[in-house]
């Protein structure tokens, strides 16, 4: 009687322990689950048939790192995977330290995989954060997801880890960009309070796949991976900075002088080294980077009192209000939108000058 009543309370404890583990587990996007690896230099040549005939339907490629290194089996990778029909995705490896060197690896991503044709989403993977706070790696990793975004017309997605997916990228990222999640040794990704589910869901460092020597990371993705498009990336237009210095003005704030050179606060602050952009001075000399001037954008008109802003694909209103330096609620009111979670390609924004 006892060893039944053990063993009845030993089912109970392990079911109610199963159950709460699954209400807390991360969801794939999405029940379609396709078999991926990501490679870099690293595997070395890779022969890609035996890869395809081993189930794997999706490879990931390093493309780039930094502002000036080019993973040396990029093309041989992409050239390689594409003969075989396998469906490609393109990653950077990010390292800026402030939105300027963002804008400026963006750039710099965007000019390598220029002339390819990607089938997935382009990833950024920005996992070594030195002394940045967690208010600077957002910035940081937004002003690269838009730029990369703007400049190649591509759906992008963001590389971490567990640990940095809860504790370091806010909501406000998860709400605008999907996850791809790295987590080992668990059937499937612990809850992240951020993300409610998964596109990509690395599993293992140490797979084995026929066609590879030596260990590669495996995957998985769901259908939401795939790009919208997979039309050739054109290479973009010159990507040398134009910096022009301004001279701070009484009654200046950061937010007009950014509206007066068609940039953005954040841009400013990084490029000067600004910890409170509330806070400068009458007379301090400001370097601002007027190559992405809002001005120059043609979803962009004028009236008497408003920017105008015509929505993109893709567009939400956090990344709308960021472009401009304005809060969503101004938006919010200033256009009656009902549902701020509801807005659509093509519909006109009033944007407070």
């Amino acid at each position: 009687m006892i060893k039944k009543a053990i063993y009845s309370v030993f089912v109970f404890l392990f079911t109610y322990i199963s159950l709460i583990s699954c209400s807390f587990a991360l969801t794939p996007s999405s029940d379609e689950i396709y078999e991926g690896i990501d490679v870099s230099n690293w595997q070395g040549y890779i022969d890609y048939e035996s890869v395809k005939n081993s189930g794997i339907q999706i490879v990931y490629i390093k493309a780039s790192e930094g502002n000036n290194i080019v993973d040396p089996y990029f093309k041989v990778n992409y050239n390689n995977a594409k003969s075989v029909g396998l469906n490609i995705g393109l990653y950077h490896y990010l390292t800026a330290r402030n939105t300027s060197e963002a804008i400026e690896q963006a750039r710099y991503f965007a000019s390598v995989i220029s002339n390819t044709s990607p089938d997935c989403r382009l990833a950024m993977d920005f996992e070594s954060f030195g002394e940045l706070n967690v208010e600077e790696i957002n910035n940081i990793s937004r002003t690269f997801l838009e730029e990369i975004s703007r400049i190649t017309g591509k759906e992008v997605v963001i590389y971490s880890d567990a640990f940095n997916a809860r504790n370091t990228f806010s909501r406000e990222l998860a709400n605008d960009y999907p996850l791809w999640i790295a987590e080992y040794d668990v059937s499937t990704p612990s809850n992240n309070v951020n993300w409610n589910s998964w596109i990509g869901f690395q599993f293992t460092d140490v797979g084995r796949i026929n066609g590879i020597r030596g260990f590669v990371d495996r995957d998985r993705f769901t259908r939401d991976i795939f790009l919208s498009s997979n039309d050739v990336i054109i290479s973009p237009e010159n990507t040398t900075n134009k910096i022009e210095l301004y001279t701070v003005r009484r009654g200046n704030t950061l937010s007009g002088i950014a509206l007066r050179f068609g940039t953005t606060v954040s841009e400013i602050a990084g490029l000067n080294g600004i910890r409170n952009p509330n806070l400068i001075f009458t007379g301090e000399v400001l370097k601002i980077d007027t190559t992405r001037n809002l001005s120059q954008i043609t979803d962009i008109s004028y009236d008497a009192n408003h920017i105008i802003y015509t929505i993109k694909r893709g567009n939400t209103l956090t990344q709308i209000a960021r472009m401009f330096d304005v809060t969503i609620n101004s938006i919010v009111r200033l256009n009656n939108i009902k549902n701020p979670n509801l807005i659509f390609a093509g519909e006109r924004l009033r944007i407070n000058n």
